[in-house]
């Protein structure tokens, strides 16, 4: 009977202090939830801080390697006059290989819709003056290509230079 009994109390100071743990738990949840929200918030603050600055730069450097890889400037920085036209495309070739390897890491701070653009660009930018080349003699000069670049250029409704341009402003605008 007394073995009864100390089990009986056993059990009835388990179950209040499972209860007690319980209420306390659940009174004190909502302090630690909010604790944690805030130092998540401020852990996120922190980050922010310190990537807005890359985020902008990167943008700026996409900006410019849109630029940069436009044939009406590239043609005017390049001056390839002198050169034939198979010889100006590998060197425009190589340029736009050289500026996109410069700023392939800045992907990595951009979202995946103004890398698309940025591939998109590079990849046509690289199709035009290839098909430009095949629809040139083999005897066609330099001055000979940037005249077809510019022309085709100017024939185009939307320069697709300025659209990238824009749609990397209103990515950057969605940051915001």
């Amino acid at each position: 009977m007394m073995l009864y009994s100390l089990l009986i109390d056993i059990l009835k100071y388990s179950v209040a202090g499972i209860g007690v743990v319980y209420v306390a738990f659940y009174m004190l949840k909502p302090y630690l939830d909010k604790s944690q929200n805030l130092q998540i918030l401020e852990i996120k603050k922190a980050v922010s801080t310190q990537t807005l600055p890359l985020k902008l730069q990167a943008y700026e450097r996409l900006v410019l390697f849109v630029d940069r890889i436009n044939p009406a400037n590239m043609l005017i920085r390049l001056n390839g006059n002198n050169l034939s036209a198979a010889e100006l495309q590998v060197v425009i070739l190589n340029e736009i290989r050289t500026e996109l390897q410069h700023n392939t890491t800045q992907q990595i701070y951009v979202s995946t819709r103004a890398w698309s653009v940025i591939r998109k660009v590079k990849d046509d930018t690289v199709s035009l003056i290839n098909n430009a080349v095949q629809g040139l003699p083999e005897s066609a000069t330099g001055l000979d290509l940037g005249r077809m670049l510019l022309n085709h250029l100017g024939k185009v409704e939307d320069n697709p230079y300025d659209i990238a341009t824009n749609l990397l402003r209103q990515d950057l605008e969605d940051l915001f």
